[in-house]
């Protein structure tokens, strides 16, 4: 019996018992394998279950359970910390027939495996903001200013209203007034121990996701700029800074700005 055999036949009900298996009092091990087998499953199903309540809330907890049980037979963990279990369950949820008649279901999945990430996403230090205050006050250094965002910073987009549908379920909205068929944006971002979850414009979230990839302020604003002439860079600037978004920045003469 080999490791890999022994897992297949852990996740995998019409599996047999492994053979060389022995009790310590003489008893089946069959039996004890199986009380095994379910305690894993179960436990694996509670990890997904954790990480994405809204998803279970939507489609209810046999639904719910049936799935993950699919998903957690086709995708065993890779890593002993469960905390990270289930990146591949947004796919599986796109992918899976039962739920397509939910089409945001997928995104949610996303969104809420963004606030996991947020949740374990490196400490960093404050920023000084009455030193980026100084240096936002002159034009000549915005354009080429590089603004470094926090790890927990993401961006979640979607055809479907997938922060209005997790507001709902954390009372925040009523759900009856929300139209799963409007196209959100998400911005995701751990405030201190909190993380928080908003919606954003397709705007704001072009102007973040430039930023992220090292787009330098002046080059990020015009990307906003092109998708939503709208876009008002104070406000967004002045929303992240009260986030805790931005820890550090860099001018165009390439000194760094802690």
């Amino acid at each position: 019996m080999n490791a890999d055999s022994f897992a297949h036949a852990l996740l995998d009900p019409e599996q047999p018992c492994p053979s060389g298996l022995r009790a310590w009092n003489g008893s089946d091990p069959a039996q004890r394998f199986a009380v095994y087998r379910n305690n894993v499953l179960a436990s694996l199903i509670n990890a997904l279950a954790d990480t994405f309540p809204v998803v279970r809330q939507l489609v209810g907890d046999e639904f719910f359970n049936g799935m993950a049980r699919l998903h957690v037979q086709a995708t065993p963990p890779r890593s002993p910390l469960l905390a990270f279990y289930g990146e591949d369950f947004p796919a599986f949820i796109r992918a899976f027939p039962p739920a397509s008649g939910l089409p945001y279901l997928a995104d949610v999945a996303r969104l809420e495996l963004a606030q996991v990430h947020a949740y374990h996403a490196a400490d960093l230090p404050a920023l000084d903001t009455a030193r980026l205050a100084a240096v936002l006050s002159d034009p000549e250094c915005l354009p080429g200013m590089q603004l470094r965002l926090h790890p927990s910073v993401a961006v979640v987009c979607s055809d479907h209203a997938i922060a209005s549908l997790w507001a709902a379920h954390q009372g925040l909205l009523d759900l009856a007034e929300v139209n799963p068929g409007q196209a959100e944006c998400a911005l995701v971002l751990r405030n201190g121990l909190e993380v928080e979850v908003s919606r954003i414009g397709t705007g704001t979230a072009a102007f973040i996701q430039a930023l992220a990839a090292g787009n330098p302020l002046g080059a990020a604003v015009g990307t906003a700029l092109a998708i939503d002439a709208g876009f008002d860079p104070g406000s967004t600037l002045a929303r992240l800074l009260a986030g805790g978004a931005i820890t550090r920045f860099t001018l165009h003469s390439g000194s760094q700005m802690p």
